[in-house]
């Protein structure tokens, strides 16, 4: 195991630095070197690592949402209005519709099984857009009408939202059958994932205000939690179901809000702790793809994937209806939700390995929509952003 993990650090980091220096986002270069390793050419990765592969990519996912959750400042959205709490889910919510119309024709799925690979495509990726949103607010591009905080926070919550429609819709498909019940409990267990974090979240802001403890601990003390609620929301769902990874972004909101000196502090530090936990994340989603099943079904995916952007690009256009924007600024924000690949790579495997007869199918669609999406999305705002935003 240990000889494995050597192997995907170590070529992920070089396949890496390959990617950025073509300027191409890194991440496609770990998703190549799991390939590269992975059962479908090398196979030098051991079946131990690649058993858990599930579980180090939910750790990986709850890294990056707990990132956010500190980066994210509830006033953005007070400040900005309409648009900052459509784009939070009218998009994701038009691009499932799309897939649900398109992928029974193009796939021959069922419609459940439409709706659980909608709800993987759906998310964009904090993995490529939080490091750029981050850099045009200290270069001060499109600050003025909170553009970059706008598409930061927006696409934090879009990705929480769709995690619980994934689950959602997996129980569903679980039992071959969509009831009143099973919709209900959507909001429901939205609902009861934020009061559970904004009750951690004040308790934890006591502790950290009336005790010492340096920022390591904090971090160390926060992840934990996080794993714990990811744990308990397996424990629990028979009984209550809520998402632990919203939970653990809303409590680092409350922490954030509470103490924002000290949350910078832990942003920076799960920033540095991220570096290592993406290359563990899309390593892994390279390594579980069978290229062979790949490169015999790729013509209708490949149509999906355009498709359905197209229905994405709507719903973000709806969002920004009667605003403050202007044309440039539009446009910048559509390519700003193009690239998706930190969802797509942590939940996209899970349908595989529950036993959906689809499995194979939405985890190469995932695994084909990051190597498409993210370096069109990540070029698009990297080459424009000085051109289409305001400094």
């Amino acid at each position: 195991m240990l000889f494995s993990l050597g192997l995907i650090f170590l070529f992920g980091v070089i396949f890496a630095f390959l990617c950025d220096r073509i300027k191409v986002p890194r991440l496609i270069g770990m998703i190549i070197a799991g390939i590269i390793i992975g059962p479908s050419i090398l196979n030098l990765i051991s079946p131990e690592v690649l058993n858990i592969s599930g579980e180090l990519r939910k750790i990986a996912l709850i890294i990056v949402l707990a990132r956010a959750g500190f980066s994210l400042d509830l006033r953005d959205f007070k400040s900005i209005g309409r648009p900052a709490i459509l784009m939070c889910f009218l998009p994701a919510v038009l691009e499932i519709v799309g897939v649900s119309i398109l992928a029974p024709k193009l796939l021959g799925v069922s419609l459940i099984d439409a709706l659980v690979m909608g709800s993987v495509l759906a998310a964009v990726s904090p993995a490529v857009i939080v490091p750029r949103m981050i850099k045009l607010m200290e270069e001060g591009y499109g600050t003025k009408k909170s553009i970059p905080q706008m598409i930061m926070a927006g696409a934090s919550m879009d990705d929480v939202f769709v995690i619980i429609l994934f689950t959602a819709f997996t129980q569903v498909s679980q039992s071959s059958s969509m009831s009143f019940n099973s919709i209900l409990g959507v909001p429901l267990s939205i609902l009861i994932s934020i009061v559970i974090g904004i009750i951690i979240g004040f308790i934890l802001s006591f502790i950290f205000r009336r005790f010492k403890v340096d920022t390591p601990i904090k971090i160390i003390v926060i992840l934990s939690l996080g794993f714990l609620l990811v744990g308990f929301e397996g424990i629990l769902e028979d009984f209550i179901k809520f998402s632990g990874v919203l939970s653990t972004m809303v409590l680092g909101i409350i922490i954030r809000r509470n103490n924002k000196e000290e949350s910078q502090e832990i942003s920076l530090e799960l920033s540095k702790l991220w570096r290592g936990a993406e290359i563990l994340l899309f390593v892994l989603v390279g390594a579980t793809v069978d290229i062979k099943y790949m490169g015999s079904n790729i013509l209708m995916p490949l149509i999906l994937i355009f498709g359905v952007l197209i229905f994405r690009c709507v719903g973000i256009w709806l969002c920004l209806i009667k605003t403050e924007f202007n044309l440039k600024e539009k446009i910048f924000i559509v390519f700003s939700y193009i690239p998706k690949a930190t969802v797509q790579a942590a939940i996209g495997g899970i349908p595989l390995s529950m036993g959906l007869s689809s499995g194979d199918i939405i985890l190469s669609v995932s695994v084909l929509s990051i190597l498409i999406t993210a370096p069109i999305g990540a070029i698009l705002m990297d080459r424009f952003y000085n051109r289409l935003l305001e400094r």
